[in-house]
C-alpha cells in the first residue's frame, strides 16, 4: 500500500505508513519484506539517513542469514542510497552486484529496475552511452513483463534533452540544484532558511513536473536538459 501511495505521488503517506509499520514490526523475516520499501519511500522524501539505516539493517541481515535473494535487496537498496548521496562510483558497483544476484535468482523485475539506477549513474558520471545502453536494455525488459509504468518512465528518461525548466520555478530549480549536490532536506531547509516542509514540497512538486521517480532521476534529468545552465535563482 505504501508503494503504491508513492506511485500515485503521496510521498508522505507511503513515508508515514511505512514509518509506522518498520517500527511495530519485530520478526526478523517481516522486517525483510519491509526494508526494500522503507528504503525506497524514504529517498523519496529526503530522508537519507533513514534510508541509509534501512540499507544496513539489511545488509546485516543478508550477512547473518547469507541469502542470495537478501543480498540482491541490499546491493540494490546500497546502489540507492550511494546514487542519492552522490557517491555514484560506489552506486555503479553497488548496482552492478544488484543486478549479478537478481539475474542469479531469476528475478528479471528488480534486475530490471537495479539497472534503471545503473543507467542513472552512467549519465550522471556523463557516460551518457552507458546510459543509453541500460536504458534501452531495461525499456526490453519492462516490455517483456508488461510493466507499462515502469516504460512510460524510462520513455521520460530517455526522452532527447531540451534547455527548457520544465516548468520548474527559479527556488524549484535551485532546490533541485541542491538535491544534485547530493544535500538532504534537512541541509537544503538550513541553507535556504526553510523549513524541512517547505523543501519537501519543493521537491514533491519538482518530482511531479519532471515525471521523475526519484531524487536521483530527478537529478540525471537536469543535467541531461542542462537545467543548470542559466543558474538558480536565489
Amino acid at each position: 500500500m505504501a508503494l503504491l501511495r508513492l506511485s500515485q505521488g503521496r510521498r508522505n503517506s507511503a513515508a508515514a505508513t511505512l514509518r509506522r509499520v518498520v517500527s511495530a514490526t519485530i520478526d526478523g523475516f517481516e522486517r525483510t519484506r519491509l526494508l526494500p520499501a522503507y528504503v525506497e519511500v524514504m529517498l523519496a522524501v529526503g530522508d537519507v539517513s533513514g534510508a541509509r539505516e534501512g540499507c544496513r539493517e539489511l545488509e546485516q541481515m543478508a550477512a547473518d542469514l547469507d541469502a542470495v535473494v537478501l543480498h540482491a535487496m541490499a546491493a540494490s537498496a546500497r546502489g540507492s542510497v550511494e546514487l542519492a548521496e552522490g557517491h555514484t562510483q560506489a552506486a555503479l558497483v553497488s548496482l552492478r552486484r544488484a543486478v549479478s544476484l537478481w539475474n542469479e535468482v531469476e528475478a528479471p523485475y528488480p534486475a530490471a529496475r537495479a539497472r534503471v539506477l545503473l543507467g542513472l549513474a552512467c549519465r550522471a558520471l556523463g557516460d551518457s552511452d552507458g546510459a543509453a545502453l541500460e536504458l534501452d536494455a531495461c525499456r526490453l525488459a519492462f516490455q517483456h513483463l508488461g510493466a507499462a509504468p515502469d516504460i512510460a518512465c524510462i520513455d521520460a528518461l530517455s526522452s532527447k534533452p531540451t534547455p527548457q525548466a520544465a516548468g520548474l520555478t527559479p527556488r524549484e530549480l535551485q532546490v533541485l540544484r541542491l538535491v544534485s549536490e547530493g544535500k538532504t532536506n534537512r541541509a537544503i531547509a538550513a541553507e535556504l532558511s526553510r523549513s524541512e516542509r517547505t523543501v519537501d514540497r519543493h521537491l514533491c512538486n519538482i518530482l511531479t513536473k519532471l515525471g521523475a521517480p526519484s531524487r536521483a532521476a530527478a537529478t540525471a534529468y537536469a543535467y541531461e536538459r542542462r537545467l543548470f545552465d542559466s543558474g538558480s535563482a536565489p
